[in-house]
């Protein structure tokens, strides 16, 4: 009875694990037919390389300097009794600056005076003595010594006379001192005194700092790796020569922007510094709009002309172990990567000189997503497009 039960049920049962089982199959098949489904090829832009000219640009941190940098330091000893002028003001050459009380200065310049009024009074009584001694020594009355020591004390008094007038010259001088006008015109810096704090020849601070800064200097350094491919690369004989040739500079400032007006290189030091390795160079700004204050930082931009040299947008590279490489197109649509030789830069673009070759097609955008040895569906951009779109 219960064999006869378990072959009905399977008899019944039949129909549903034969559906079951083809489902299956049909499930394996269609697994099997997607994994050996390959992807089409992906789209992306190429770009036709050429040569070209470009300007590019070498850049050093500069400090900003006036011309002239004047610290007013006090000559005199006492306690600041005026302060003519405040911070950042634009004062001319004479213009007074500061005062030193000078009560004690004007009363030396006063004994000064009775000094060289009671010398005088020595010379002329001496030379009374020298002129009433005179006739009685060559009428013999009296011997000749004493008229010497008449004449040695009228030489002793003018000497006092010359002594007490450079003394008072001394004092005028000291007094003179006590008011401290502008040696140049310029912009006054930082004053870290007020009224009537104690000033003198010994104090660390100078009371202000005056800047010329109708023009100012740029200084900046070179290394010697630097420096020596400015020797090799500039035109002229002496590094005089070398130094005139070169074009105008830019100044890009803090902030990113380039200031209005080109200096011009002038000099660099005679000797590098033995610590830091490097020799500093000067270049020089006109500032007339007052825009350049002493201590500024920049950069100076430095530009060589490249002419006849590739340019390779550096959204087209991509960097590996600090070397810069590039997808070029091969045969059957194929990329490939190539090193390329980096001799410059610009803003957007690399100068290459080596690594591909003129009318070469690199790819353009979606590096990220290639291999060497995909296959791509290039899409050839106009070179002309990319340029306006990025100029050099």
């Amino acid at each position: 009875m219960d064999t006869l039960l378990k072959a009905r049920l399977y008899r019944q049962a039949w129909p549903v694990i034969a559906v079951m089982a083809a489902i299956s199959l049909s499930g394996c098949s269609s697994g099997t037919a997607n994994t050996n489904y390959a992807p089409p090829p992906q789209e992306l832009p190429v770009l036709p390389i050429s040569n070209t000219s470009a300007t590019t640009f070498q850049e050093f941190s500069a400090t900003i300097e006036g011309t002239v940098n004047v610290e007013l330091r006090p000559q005199v000893d006492g306690y600041l009794e005026k302060i003519y002028v405040d911070e950042g003001a634009y004062v001319t050459k004479g213009a007074p600056l500061f005062k030193i009380n000078d009560r004690s200065y004007n009363e030396n310049v006063n004994n000064s005076q009775a000094t060289i009024q009671a010398a005088k009074a020595n010379v002329d009584k001496a030379l009374i003595e020298v002129n009433r001694l005179q006739p009685l020594v060559q009428n013999n009355v009296i011997s000749d010594v004493q008229l010497k020591a008449a004449q040695a004390a009228y030489d002793a008094a003018k000497a006092n006379l010359a002594q007490a007038q450079a003394g008072a010259n001394s004092a005028g001088i000291n007094l003179g001192y006590t008011l401290i006008t502008a040696p140049v015109s310029g912009y006054i810096g930082r004053i870290p005194f007020k009224t009537g704090s104690l000033v003198g020849r010994g104090e660390a601070q100078p009371l202000t700092v005056i800047s010329e800064i109708k023009n100012v200097y740029a200084y900046f350094s070179m290394s010697e790796n630097d420096f020596l491919q400015f020797t090799t690369q500039a035109t002229g004989k002496t590094v005089t020569e070398k130094i005139h040739a070169l074009p105008a500079v830019e100044l890009e400032l803090a902030d990113k922007s380039i200031y209005a007006a080109k200096g011009k290189i002038e000099l660099m030091e005679g000797q590098f510094d033995k610590n830091m390795g490097t020799i500093t160079f000067r270049a020089v700004f006109p500032n007339e709009a007052g825009i350049l204050r002493s201590g500024n930082t920049g950069k100076i931009r430095i530009p060589h002309n490249n002419s006849n040299i590739m340019a390779v947008p550096q959204q087209a590279t991509y960097e590996l172990q600090d070397k810069v490489y590039v997808f070029a197109l091969a045969d059957s649509n194929k990329v490939v990567s190539k090193l390329i030789n980096v001799t410059g830069r610009t803003s957007a673009y690399y100068l290459v000189d080596k690594g591909i070759q003129p009318g070469e097609k690199i790819v353009f955008t979606g590096l990220d997503r290639l291999r060497d040895g995909a296959v791509i569906v290039p899409h050839v951009l106009p070179a002309d497009s990319v340029l306006k779109a990025m100029p050099l």
